[in-house]
């Protein structure tokens, strides 16, 4: 864990090579997506439903939309920070 932790914190997307374990512990996917929003994608499915992960994520990349849970594109905020990040992510959003 704690080796992940230290990769994820240099290259988010480092969480591509942690086992499933680790790709559902909340505070190693929080650092990954503040790293890079698209290690969202590597994530554990519940946790691409967490609000306050994908929130992160977009702020980060508002590209990450793209892998964030299908009721979780409907918010209105988060949609909002995503493409205030990256005009181009609105293609990514709900309706």
């Amino acid at each position: 864990r704690e080796i992940v932790m230290i990769a994820v914190s240099q290259d988010g997307c480092a969480l591509f090579h942690a086992a499933v374990h680790l790709r559902a512990d909340r505070e190693i996917v929080m650092t990954a997506v503040s790293q890079n929003g698209n290690s969202l994608g590597f994530v554990v499915e519940h946790l691409k439903a967490d609000r306050e992960i994908a929130r992160v994520a977009v702020s980060q990349d508002g590209m990450a939309l793209r892998y964030v849970a299908t009721d979780v594109k409907t918010d209105r905020e988060i949609v909002i920070v995503a493409v205030s990040q990256n005009g181009c992510t609105l293609r990514n959003a709900s309706e």
